[in-house]
Formats: C-alpha cells, structure tokens, sequence
C-alpha cells in the first residue's frame, strides 16, 4: 500500500475497535483491502478451473512506511518491528520483503525457504517457470533464476553477494535512510554511508534488529565487504554522491582502508 492513507471505510470501523489510532487503522484498513482485491482474484482462479494452471508471486517493493509523522503513528522507524526503520533505508526494515509463491504441482505447499533473493530475479525466474530458454535482453540481466529453491533442487544464493546503493536524499531521514550503500553475503551486511565513511557490520542471522554493529570486533570481515561493494558499484558504473563544499564525489567504500 502506499500514502496518501485514504481509509477503507468498509474495514474502519472494525480496526477504530481495536484501540487504533486514526493513521494506523487507515493504514490497516488498506493492507486488509488489498488482502481482499488479492482473495478475490484468487476465488475467480478457482471458479473458472485456471487455480491449477496458474503461478502466483506476491511480493513487496520496500518496507512500510516509518520515517514520516504525518502518516504513521507512534515512535518514528519501530513500525516494521523487530525490522530496524523502513522504506527508504538500507536496514532491514526497509529492504527486506513478505514473499510468497504458489505453484501448483511443484512448489510444495505450506514450507518456508529462508534463503535470500532480490526482486531483480523475478524477470529470469519467470522466464524458466515459462520454459522460454533462448531469448535475448537489451540490458543485461541482473537477477538468476530462484526456480532451485521453490523445487528444491538448489541454492543460488549459496556464497551470492546482494548489492544497493542509494547516492541521493530521499527526502526523509532516519536508521540507514539516504547516501548510503549496503552489501549482504551469507549472515554478513555492511552499510557504508558516503558522506562520513562510516561502516555498520551486522549478523542478520543473529541481529535480525540490526541493534548491536560489529564494525570494531571483525575489521578483516568489513575489509574484505567493502573491497567487494566497492568493486562492485565499479562495474555497474553506479553513482555516488559528492561534497557540495568541494565538489569532490564520495570515497567508494573500499577507499582509504
């Protein structure tokens, strides 16, 4: 869902029982109404005979809403909890997504998959479910197939890196919010922050919450990440942001180790 927070008044009330605030029950009336739109097409699969024959893939672009007061409630960047901050941010709150897939006849139904993915992968994911093997792009394709991991026959995200980089302001502010850029390999995540160097190592395994930085107790781990973010940005050409007092673009993470 996105702002403005326009209630569903069909589900208001019921939500204003619970004790909500004006904001939150509006937000949760939204998540409740798109729940609906989502049943809704999922009974007219059902009815018409296409449930079996159709491959549904939900997902998120970002994580809700937590840097703005005058659209949520309540302590600024918990609303994700125990997702540090949300949309906007390099932390876990703002990058990390509700996904589901239903594939009948091959994904086997009600498991959990723990690995990670990017939304990047969808495109060449889908392309495999189609069965359409030779075909050419206009751009290259960033993501791989994740189809191992809903048929249980691989990892690909065995020994991956995950890459963002956000070189511009965003607007708000908060917990990993603008001039930043991150990197995640296995239970490991830097974020580097353009305009003070600064580096956060966390344990996403352990820390989920992103509260406790191990920057200080495993240098080796923060140099060997940011030599790898750092090459990375380099090959895809990416953009950092410069000092407005001289002019001069932001370090690259891996400079001045």
């Amino acid at each position: 869902i996105h702002i403005p927070l326009n209630k569903d008044m069909r589900f208001y009330e019921k939500y204003k029982k619970k004790g909500m605030t004006d904001h939150e029950a509006a937000y949760a009336t939204l998540i409740e109404g798109m729940d609906k739109s989502l049943g809704d097409l999922m009974d007219w699969l059902e009815k018409n005979g296409e449930a079996d024959n159709t491959i549904i893939l939900f997902m998120s672009d970002n994580g809700g809403l937590a840097s703005e007061s005058s659209w949520r409630d309540g302590p600024l960047h918990t609303q994700n909890y125990p997702l540090l901050s949300g949309k906007g941010s390099l932390c876990e709150g703002g990058i990390r997504e509700p996904m589901i897939v239903s594939w009948p006849g091959v994904a086997k139904p009600d498991t959990r998959c723990d690995n990670y993915l990017l939304i990047e992968d969808f495109y060449p994911t889908i392309l495999e479910m189609a069965g359409v093997k030779n075909y050419e792009t206009v751009q290259p394709i960033d993501g791989i197939s994740f189809v191992p991991l809903l048929t249980g026959t691989g990892d690909p995200s065995k020994g991956r890196s995950l890459f963002w980089n956000m070189p511009n302001n965003w607007g708000n502010d908060g917990p990993g919010i603008n001039f930043n850029c991150a990197v995640r390999n296995g239970d490991w995540k830097l974020i580097y922050y353009y305009g003070t160097g600064k580096k956060e190592l966390f344990n996403i395994s352990d820390d989920i919450g992103e509260k406790n930085d191990l920057s200080a107790r495993h240098p080796e781990i923060v140099r060997r990440l940011s030599r790898e973010l750092g090459d990375h940005l380099r090959k895809v050409d990416a953009q950092r942001p410069s000092f407005k007092a001289t002019g001069k673009e932001c370090p690259w993470p891996d400079e001045g180790d």
